[in-house]
């Protein structure tokens, strides 16, 4: 196992760590501002994209981190039936937008893990930030809108979604260098980005949250 149970257990203790906090700064978020459900779930959203270069960085392996995301997919999946935690589910509207999140990171695990960590870096980053910009700064400032499926997009939701995922792939391109890993060019990371931009409008019960990160993740291996 690398770097031996030690430091395998520190991984561990660091990312659980990380994510309890992000759980407990959303319930905060929840009691403060009630009136706006989607920050508290976009917090979360966010935020659990730092899990995967916490894993990378700490060389978590695939025994410990394959099964790790499926029963946080569960634990989800279980939330979004009961509402155990409303601040990370409640959003009101039909959504399955979480287990779908937790659904492509074991996936991305499975199919990248630990080999090409930057995909999966990649997928989940792009999700996390550019996604998760795009659904607070799209509603809060006012812009030519469109409507697909019943979704609600705007002009500035989806520059931001597109300026997100570009510049974390940017910063997983860094990352992957410094790591003596391939990394696609400039081009490639640009259409990595409209993809991701074009599947994250078809929004239908939050399952851009699966589609986006796999489309994302699989292309950067693809191109790199």
């Amino acid at each position: 196992m690398v770097g031996g149970w030690p430091q395998q257990l520190l991984g561990v203790a660091a990312i659980t760590s990380w994510l309890t906090l992000l759980v407990m700064a959303a319930l905060q978020v929840r009691r403060r501002w009630n009136g706006q459900r989607e920050w508290s779930r976009k917090l979360v959203h966010i935020g659990t994209g730092a899990v995967v270069p916490i894993a990378w960085a700490l060389g978590i392996d695939r025994l410990i981190a394959v099964p790790a995301a499926g029963v946080i997919t569960l634990l989800a999946a279980l939330n979004h039936r009961f509402r155990l935690l409303p601040a990370i589910e409640d959003v009101g509207r039909a959504s399955y937008g979480t287990i779908a999140y937790g659904a492509s990171i074991t996936l991305l695990l499975l199919l990248f893990w630990p080999q090409q960590p930057a995909a999966v870096a990649a997928g989940v980053l792009v999700m996390a930030v550019g996604d998760g910009l795009a659904g607070l700064v799209g509603p809060l400032v006012a812009s030519p809108s469109w409507h697909i499926w019943g979704q609600r997009k705007s002009v500035v939701g989806t520059t931001a979604m597109a300026l997100g995922s570009l510049a974390m792939l940017l910063v997983v391109s860094q990352l992957a260098q410094a790591a003596g890993l391939p990394q696609p060019a400039l081009g490639a990371l640009l259409a990595i980005a409209a993809a991701a931009v074009l599947l994250e409008q078809a929004a239908v019960l939050g399952l851009d949250n699966f589609t986006v990160p796999l489309a994302a993740g699989w292309l950067w291996a693809r191109l790199s």
